[in-house]
Parts: structure tokens; C-alpha cells; sequence
């Protein structure tokens, strides 16, 4: 069946493990008013909660591998079809291979809309390294730190809730550069596919963090007013 839609905003984030794009995502939803959609975060609520698809999903991401397609396409058209998607959102870590954004396409279609706009974040390996081995997330709340960008204010204790902070398997540095390398063979095809359709903006996110956000606003308002 498809959904009769008002204003609609149907976003992609591309980019390297550590680019920026759960940061940046979520400063994006709070302007604009639509749902981040975060694969990683529905993955890793699925391992936490001991389902199926969790143990299914945690035997891939603890060595930096990719969760089978089929998994993740069901995960997200779930998603999707929530009354909160219903005028657009953001979907950051997905699609992350041609299939991926192949089966995106043909769910849309079906729900009546379209890919509006893909924003591809630019970051070097040595950054994206940098990044995450030195990222640090409490196992209770979920909050996430960084030793130097942004550490707790109590040595290794959440702020919220003071749980030891701890380091997820999938931000060690031989994981993340494992990551690197999926990233560049599966994901990094996708640059070109949504470059052909006109889709794609990139933007540097080797900077500091309000530049990188002002910077995809732009994009986004220029996309609103077209």
C-alpha cells in the first residue's frame, strides 16, 4: 500500500566508521524534525537484548564484517514503516553495499517515495583510526565519550549514570582497520552509484564539528528550497 506524504525529507549519510555521521546526524534530526535511523544503534539494542538477530548480528560485528544484507533490509523496512518515518528521516549506516542500496530503492518505491539527498562525509584512515579507538561507551545508557574529543568527567565513569565506560570490540584499532578496508571495497561503490543519479554531496569532516554541520545544513536548505 502506498502512504499518502506531505513534506517529505528522505536523507542518506555515507562515510568511513568514525566519520562523524552519528554526530552529525543527530544534530541534523533535531533542526529539521525527522528520525535518525541508525543501523548500527537497532544492531547493537538487538545483541544487548539477546534476540535472534542479535546473536546473528554480533558474530559479524565483533570482527568489523558487515551484517549480512538480508538481516539489515529487514531491520530497516521495519523501521521505516513507523508513523515517525511517515514525512521522511536520516538513515545513517545504511545502505552499505549496491544491494543494500539497490533493495533501499525498491522499498521506497513501494512506500511511495524517493532518496532525496546523500551526503558522503570525508575523512582520512588516520582520523578515522584516531577516532574510535579512542571512543569509550557505557554499557548501561549507552552514551558514548571520547578520551580527548570529549571525555567524562570522572575518569572512565558515565556522566549520566556512572557506569564504567568500556571499549566496544568493534573499536580496536585492528578492527577499525579491517573496517576501513570493507568500507573502502563494499561501501565505497556507493559513492558512485548515487553520483550518477545526481544524488550526492560530499563534505569535509576533517574539521571542527560546527563547520561540518554548517556545512550540511547548506546543503540540505539548498535542497529544501529547490
Amino acid at each position: 500500500m502506498i502512504r499518502e506524504r506531505v513534506t517529505t525529507m528522505e536523507l542518506i549519510f555515507l562515510g568511513p566508521p568514525g566519520a562523524g555521521k552519528g554526530t552529525q546526524a543527530r544534530r541534523l534530526v533535531e533542526r529539521y524534525g525527522i528520525p535518525q535511523i541508525s543501523t548500527g544503534d537497532m544492531l547493537r539494542e538487538e545483541i544487548a537484548n539477546g534476540t535472534a538477530l542479535g546473536r546473528k548480528a554480533d558474530s559479524f560485528m565483533g570482527r568489523g564484517e558487515l551484517v549480512p544484507d538480508d538481516l539489515i533490509i529487514d531491520v530497516v523496512e521495519q523501521r521505516l514503516r513507523k508513523e515517525d518515518c511517515r514525512t521522511g528521516f536520516l538513515l545513517d549506516g545504511f545502505p552499505r553495499t549496491l544491494p543494500q542500496a539497490e533493495a533501499l530503492d525498491q522499498l521506497l518505491e513501494r512506500m511511495g517515495c524517493d532518496v532525496s539527498l546523500v551526503i558522503a562525509l570525508e575523512v582520512g584512515p588516520d582520523v578515522v583510526v584516531e577516532r574510535n579507538s579512542l571512543r569509550r561507551s557505557c554499557p548501561s545508557c549507552n552514551a558514548t565519550y571520547h578520551l580527548t574529543g570529549r571525555p567524562p568527567a570522572r575518569d572512565q565513569l558515565c556522566d549520566a549514570c556512572g557506569t564504567e565506560l568500556v571499549q566496544r570490540e568493534d573499536d580496536r584499532e585492528d578492527v577499525i582497520r579491517h573496517r576501513l578496508e570493507v568500507y573502502q571495497n563494499q561501501t565505497q561503490p556507493l559513492i558512485d552509484y548515487y553520483r550518477q543519479r545526481n544524488l550526492l554531496r560530499t563534505v569535509n569532516g576533517d574539521q571542527p564539528m560546527d563547520e561540518v554541520t554548517r556545512a550540511i545544513e547548506a546543503l540540505v536548505d539548498e535542497y529544501r528550497a529547490s
